[in-house]
């Protein structure tokens, strides 16, 4: 059985009382969502998220700008399976779009499943020693599952896959340097 606080919900050892993060929303949600379209990158996370992300946002944009394409709503990170740690094997950059858009090259077009999922959304940075960072969020809200027996991954044979787990960037680095304003929305599709 997978076991991971970050991702699982196969979790079983989980102990102690849901402590979410005081900013952002007051506790998670789950919300009825349609099909979104969206672009995206695929990437093989070999040696850390950030380097994963951290040239395929950048190919994404250049890509949609070549093309005069807007996108209908903030980038996210999609988690497609991680490890028996929890930490992510495959993951996608995307940029939700209006209609659906053709693809090509390393870009792909695909759409997010319509359905119901657990959000949460985090106020404050990425990464920190010293603040409550994504990390811990979504830490939090993986115990607030837990607890309520709401499954967002199925076991694989490398860990869990995750039918659609979005950490989607409202407010970041590119709109403001002040990390305290930083929104990062937590969106998970609930397994059945």
């Amino acid at each position: 059985e997978f076991r991971d606080r970050r991702w699982s919900l196969c979790v079983t050892d989980l102990k102690g009382g849901l402590r979410l993060p005081a900013s952002g929303s007051p506790e998670p949600r789950i919300e009825e969502r349609a099909a979104q379209p969206y672009l995206k990158i695929t990437r093989q996370v070999t040696s850390g998220v950030p380097d994963a992300v951290d040239d395929a946002f950048p190919a994404l944009f250049a890509w949609l700008g070549e093309r005069r394409i807007e996108t209908a709503g903030p980038p996210f990170i999609r988690t497609l399976e991680v490890d028996e740690r929890g930490e992510p094997l495959e993951l996608e950059v995307g940029a939700p779009t209006e209609t659906r858009v053709d693809g090509e090259g390393l870009v792909e077009a695909d759409a997010l499943p319509a359905g119901r999922y657990l959000t949460f959304l985090h106020v404050g940075p990425y990464r920190s020693a010293t603040e409550t960072d994504i990390a811990d969020a979504r830490e939090a809200l993986m115990r607030f599952a837990a607890d309520r027996a709401i499954a967002v991954s199925h076991p694989s044979e490398r860990g869990a896959t995750l039918p659609c787990a979005l950490d989607q960037f409202h407010v970041g680095p590119v709109d403001t340097p002040d990390f305290t304003k930083w929104e990062t929305e937590f969106a998970y599709l609930i397994a059945d």
